[in-house]
């Protein structure tokens, strides 16, 4: 079925268990700003609607006031995501791929420290993480389509709804790739990151229908877990919602998406990368980059061909790489 151990995997999330609650204080932090934004925004939509007595009344003025209380959050997600991937993500990953080698690592609040000293020296500033982390995600449909997809094992005609279906599942099941990349990066202690991404991507593609299945498992796991959180949340998120001024109860089928989000980014996530990790570094020991996945992905991808121009910079795309 899959090649990772549930028990070990389980094993190295828990001995992370200070990423595990640094995570949820973010990303359920960012659920209580999308409920106080949200009901605050009702709120002054719907004492200015009794106000100006007009366009719907308060119920009009609430409605509007809530979207523009959960975008503002929104807005505020999106420009910390570079935060969030440089100090929460990338630090867990490099945790949990020294314990996968076997390393020792801090325990307690100085884990959070020992990792951001790891990763720091990997990648000197923010910007360059998130600059690496979406060259690889932009690499992603390349690989996808070099695979074949769902669409090679199903040449039946009509049924192109079907395999698009497929196809997007599979997509879906990539969603890691930039995790176990940044995961090899710190495995191999590179001070040449573009290059080591490379390198990376191209070990992933030879060794794709292996990680492809694996990935596939896990995220049936994943969405079946992350369902039952969401009809769980669901009552009651309407609840809080219907507690708040003009009818906002219909909110609560988002808030609850939103819950479930916070929830499996803090603990289903760290799972099914520690999970996936294993998988890639057994798969790849041992082998070298093919060439010909090398050409493949630099004749499809134009993500692929910038991420091998920074690679060929001067120390490896990376300005502030020590010299070698």
């Amino acid at each position: 079925m899959w090649d990772f151990e549930i028990g070990r995997t389980l094993g190295i999330v828990a001995r992370t268990w200070p990423f595990v609650l640094f995570r949820m204080v973010v990303y359920f932090g960012i659920t209580i700003a999308y409920i106080a934004a949200t009901g605050m925004g009702a709120g002054v939509g719907y004492g200015t609607g009794h106000i100006l007595g007009e366009g719907g009344g308060p119920v009009t003025f609430a409605l509007w006031g809530g979207i523009i209380g959960f975008g503002l959050v929104s807005a505020a997600v999106y420009w910390i995501r570079e935060y969030i991937l440089y100090i929460v993500k990338a630090g867990h990953i490099a945790v949990m791929v020294h314990l996968i080698e076997g390393r020792e690592v801090p325990g307690g609040q100085s884990q959070i420290a020992y990792a951001r000293q790891v990763v720091t020296q990997r990648f000197a500033e923010a910007n360059i993480l998130f600059v690496l982390d979406q060259l690889i995600k932009g690499v992603l449909r390349a690989i996808t389509g070099l695979l074949g997809g769902i669409a090679a094992f199903v040449p039946i005609p009509g049924l192109s709804g079907l395999v698009k279906f497929f196809n997007a599942v599979i997509r879906m099941s990539l969603t890691y790739v930039d995790e176990i990349i940044l995961g090899y990066n710190i495995r191999t202690d590179s001070a040449a990151p573009f290059d080591t991404a490379r390198q990376g991507v191209v070990l992933y593609a030879q060794n794709g229908k292996t990680m492809l299945k694996n990935a596939l498992w896990l995220s049936i796991l994943m969405w079946g877990l992350a369902l039952v959180v969401f009809l769980t949340t669901l009552a009651p998120a309407a609840a809080v919602l219907y507690a708040m001024p003009g009818e906002l109860a219909g909110w609560g089928f988002v808030l609850a998406i939103v819950f479930t989000w916070a929830f499996s980014a803090a603990f289903i996530e760290p799972f099914c990368i520690a999970a996936l990790m294993q998988v890639y570094f057994t798969a790849i020991e041992g082998q070298t980059p093919d060439p010909e996945w090398d050409q493949r992905l630099s004749e499809t991808s134009k993500q692929f061909r910038e991420l091998k121009d920074k690679a060929s910079a001067p120390f490896g795309g990376w300005a502030g790489a020590p010299a070698s």
